[in-house]
């Protein structure tokens, strides 16, 4: 049996915190689902996609308005809760389940692409994006889009500064382009291409892998 160890992004989403994370500005909203629409110009619309995690359902209501066949996951039963709610409120109809990134339930191969967004940089441990990512690799057809905090960026090197002056240090783990392709490969996978949110400005970033045949 698998050992899963939790750790702060894992556990913190409660009924509060999964409110107020929820309730993002406009602007941000607007950014990062740019950034998801430029990523998912190369994913056919006939594709089944799951959303994980799929949080309060942002972006998997954003995906299935343009056609796709939405599925969400969370492990926080508070965010399963707003997504039901928001899916509801948007007349979608997605299935959603609880389940945990490192030990999914979900067949081999049983969506064509999965879309990981806003959690890699949860991972404390090289270990567990390992693991999170063997998992995304196996239950995925032929694609994983998953975003990442790249530490070559003016935020990343602003907030390290910070740290090093005595002030609060991040809860945001940067990981580079090319540990995350280390992840992928390992299990058969190539990366196709990589989007930033605001090249060497905002951390933030969404890369898409595919199957090697």
């Amino acid at each position: 049996m698998q050992t899963v160890i939790d750790y702060r992004g894992k556990t913190k989403y409660d009924a509060s915190t999964a409110l107020a994370y929820n309730d993002r500005p406009a602007r941000q909203q607007f950014a990062e689902m740019a950034l998801l629409d430029k990523a998912f110009a190369l994913v056919p619309k006939s594709r089944r996609v799951l959303d994980l995690p799929c949080g309060g359902g942002r972006a998997s209501i954003h995906l299935a308005r343009q056609g796709y066949q939405m599925s969400g996951a969370d492990h926080s039963d508070a965010m399963l809760q707003i997504a039901r709610q928001s899916l509801a409120d948007n007349d979608l109809d997605c299935p959603l389940e609880k389940q945990d990134i490192e030990q999914l339930s979900y067949a081999d191969r049983q969506f064509d692409s999965i879309v990981c967004f806003r959690l890699f940089h949860h991972f404390p441990t090289p270990s567990i994006r390992q693991k999170a990512v063997s998992e995304l690799c196996r239950v995925a057809g032929s694609q994983v889009l998953i975003s990442y905090s790249s530490p070559y960026s003016a935020s990343s090197f602003a907030r390290r500064l910070r740290a090093l002056g005595g002030g609060r240090r991040s809860q945001k783990f940067t990981t580079s382009l090319g540990e995350v392709e280390r992840y992928f490969g390992t299990q058969g996978f190539r990366l196709v291409k990589d989007f930033a949110r605001s090249p060497f400005l905002h951390t933030l970033h969404l890369a898409l892998f595919e199957r090697v045949q």
